[in-house]
């Protein structure tokens, strides 16, 4: 259910279920990203007039979006402008944009990243990942492109607390990998499109080996997420210029920052045992 009103959170809420809807639907949920104003004030029929479809077809957008009415989205608009009136969205970059611009619109849209990443990220979710992870003997975590450096991160930052965990760097060694895990253990799969071939394949090997999939992407429906037995969703808005990508790979380094967090105070033995480690190693180059 989309709840959350901070500011970008319930556009990025809204894009993140897009992929999932009906044609018919995503164009009424189109209507309301583009043009929220005219939403805001308009009736069921009008909105259906405007997007080209029955009024039917509205309603089932509406509650397909998470929303239990026309009613509630209108609700949902008002508060979520009444949150950041004083935030402007952010722009499209085109070739025309000078480096003054470039560099607003790229820090606005790492920002509302992050702060989208309250709205969509789901705290049941979250929790059941933090639990899979925390009994895992063994955690693989992979992705690909502008993916592979929240994977690296994780691999990393979850080794420094006690974890066992590997970053494979292609797709070959990773579906090796995942195959040879255990019932127990844990992929987690990184994509912000949630379509990655190579990562989707990784994925599907952790499950043919009995392991359970966490998935770190910016959108609720797509292949990756109905691999995942955890799906942790942070995205932000779509500046053009692949730069979607590119705000959402720092969500996703956040939801990594949370789970590391989450992790470390799970199994603080393990945790205090690993750190000391890192101390003698450190201290062996100083």
């Amino acid at each position: 259910m989309v709840s959350k009103f901070v500011p970008g959170g319930l556009q990025a809420s809204i894009m993140a279920v897009l992929p999932g809807l009906r044609p018919s639907e995503a164009k009424v949920m189109r209507l309301v990203l583009e043009d929220s104003t005219f939403v805001r004030s308009a009736s069921t029929q009008e909105v259906a007039e405007r997007a080209e479809v029955s009024p039917a077809t509205v309603v089932r957008a509406v509650r397909a979006a998470g929303f239990p009415g026309f009613g509630d989205l209108k609700l949902a608009l008002a508060g979520d402008l009444a949150l950041h009136q004083d935030s402007a969205r952010p722009g499209e970059l085109t070739r025309a944009s000078t480096v003054d611009e470039i560099s607003e619109l790229v820090l606005s849209s790492h920002a509302t990243s992050i702060s989208a990443t309250r709205a969509t990220i789901d705290s049941v979710e979250l929790g059941r990942a933090v639990e899979l992870l925390t009994a895992a003997e063994s955690i693989l975590v992979f992705g690909v492109g502008t993916s592979a450096a929240p994977a690296a991160d994780a691999a990393y930052r979850w080794t420094a607390i006690g974890c066992r965990v590997s970053a494979p760097r292609d797709a070959r060694t990773g579906q090796l990998q995942a195959r040879l895990l255990h019932p127990g253990d844990v992929v987690v799969a990184i994509s912000h499109s949630g379509q990655s071939q190579e990562t989707l394949s990784v994925a599907s090997a952790g499950v043919t080996a009995g392991a359970g999939v966490v998935a770190i992407t910016s959108f609720a429906a797509s292949p990756l997420a109905g691999l995942a037995a955890a799906l942790l969703v942070a995205g932000g808005p779509d500046l053009g210029l692949q730069m979607a990508a590119s705000s959402s790979r720092l969500a996703h380094l956040a939801v990594v920052d949370i789970v590391h967090a989450a992790l470390s105070l799970a199994d603080g033995e393990r945790t205090r045992r690993a750190l000391g480690i890192a101390v003698e190693i450190a201290e062996e180059y100083s």
